[in-house]
């Protein structure tokens, strides 16, 4: 069994470490860290929840610590790129955990917070900066961040990145680097874009993967609820009667929704809050804060918190709404279940929601098992590919069957024709009307 002093890093990382509680590298720490700390440029797709951070936070600590240099004005040593605010704010509380005590210097920079302050840091030096693409961008052209020193290009959550438009961004910061440089990619899957991306940046790198974002962990219990839409509120209301339910999640689809369901259970006497897109970042921070605290019982969120969050002990996590992706399902879900706890994951599924159910589980490789043992239990709606019912032929009628092209039943020929016992037609002598073409007629 691998142990982190075996991965020969400095022993203040390892005080570090152990002050933590961790005895043993997770499956992407024991794979990348040893690459890295060669110098090695690296793809690494990994599960949400299995360590990704402190993979590459830990061997540029301690690349920092070897080099002991003083920091420049302006001028950082390592960038990290993170798709959201929240992921970068998680990135930078896992560097102070492990620089504590250490003159190794960081700052977290991203829209939505004073420049001022950022300012200010960045004047004064310092090694690491974390920060999303558009902030980073932005200190770049006035010429408060300068990357004429940086030796470690990081790039988290890559995926996420082409799905939020930052790739020209991402390629702009790239292009204005030294060329002599270790540039590592973390991505949650590994599409085609992706390796296009990788390719474009990285130098004969190394690859590893661990548990690709699109299975489930093991340590998560998922299931499925059917119910009629009307009783989604009474069934919530249920289930948070289990005094089990101790700090859950619950995700809405939209934000109007978030802000009305947190306010019906507010009513309803529970210590709850939101966070969605709409919400400024200093409240966003307040209201993650009193849910890691306890403070807050029930946050309802958007898929903007489906990643990047990092909370620890989340015991449920509620579907509300469900999800429209399959992989935004294992992103929800993720949530729970992390740093090998168990977690309870329930998805709420109304008639109307087969296909989304059938598209999680062809993402996910798995049947999603149903819990019926509720008040509201509805048995689904059988969900057949295209639609309830087979598409009609061009011209068809109302019962379905085939008809025949420009027209209907046949019927007896009008005005001027009288059917002979043998089956063929007779013109009659009641109307002098030009011939028609029969052949259709007689060959039916």
């Amino acid at each position: 069994m691998t142990t982190f002093d075996m991965l020969g890093l400095a022993q203040p990382l390892l005080n570090a470490i152990q002050k933590q509680g961790f005895d043993t590298p997770t499956d992407i720490q024991n794979q990348a860290i040893p690459h890295l700390m060669n110098g090695f440029d690296l793809m690494g797709v990994a599960q949400t929840g299995g360590g990704k951070t402190a993979a590459f936070v830990l061997p540029l600590v301690h690349r920092l610590l070897e080099e002991n240099e003083k920091t420049v004005a302006a001028k950082p040593r390592c960038i990290i790129l993170a798709p959201t605010r929240e992921l970068a704010q998680q990135i930078g509380v896992s560097i102070r955990s492990f620089t504590k005590g250490q003159k190794v210097f960081h700052t977290v920079i991203y829209g939505g917070s004073p420049y001022k302050q950022q300012l200010q840091q960045l004047q004064r030096g310092v090694h690491i900066v974390v920060a999303t693409p558009g902030r980073l961008m932005d200190h770049m052209e006035r010429g408060s961040i300068k990357t004429d020193n940086v030796h470690t290009f990081i790039l988290d959550e890559a995926d996420r990145m082409l799905d939020m438009g930052f790739i020209h961004d991402v390629n702009k910061v790239a292009e204005n680097m030294p060329e002599e440089k270790q540039t590592v990619m973390f991505s949650a899957t590994m599409s085609k874009q992706i390796r296009n991306l990788s390719k474009g940046l990285l130098v004969q790198p190394k690859h590893v993967e661990v548990a690709r974002e699109n299975t489930v962990a093991e340590t998560i219990d998922h299931r499925v609820l059917h119910l009629k839409q009307k009783d989604k509120p009474k069934l919530l209301a249920h289930l948070l009667d289990d005094p089990t339910l101790k700090k859950v999640l619950i995700f809405t689809r939209t934000k109007a929704m978030a802000d009305r369901l947190c306010e019906s259970l507010r009513d309803r006497g529970h210590k709850t809050d939101t966070i969605h897109g709409d919400r400024q970042q200093s409240a966003r921070q307040r209201v993650l804060r009193a849910f890691r605290s306890g403070n807050i019982e029930l946050l309802v969120a958007t898929d903007v918190a489906a990643r990047g969050i990092d909370v620890a002990d989340i015991s449920h996590v509620i579907n509300y709404d469900m999800p429209l992706e399959g992989d935004a399902y294992v992103h929800r879900i993720g949530r729970t279940g992390r740093a090998g706890q168990s977690g309870i994951a329930l998805s709420f599924c109304t008639d109307g929601e087969s296909d989304l159910l059938k598209q999680i589980e062809r993402t996910i490789k798995q049947r999603v098992d149903i819990h019926d043992d509720h008040p509201y239990h509805a048995d689904p709606l059988p969900f057949k590919a295209g639609g309830e019912q087979k598409r009609r032929r061009f011209g068809g009628g109302g019962n379905g069957q085939k008809r025949r092209f420009g027209g209907g039943n046949k019927k007896k020929p009008e005005g001027g024709f009288r059917k002979k016992a043998n089956g063929t037609f007779k013109k009659t002598k009641a109307k002098k009307t030009k011939k028609p073409n029969l052949a259709g007629r007689r060959a039916a």
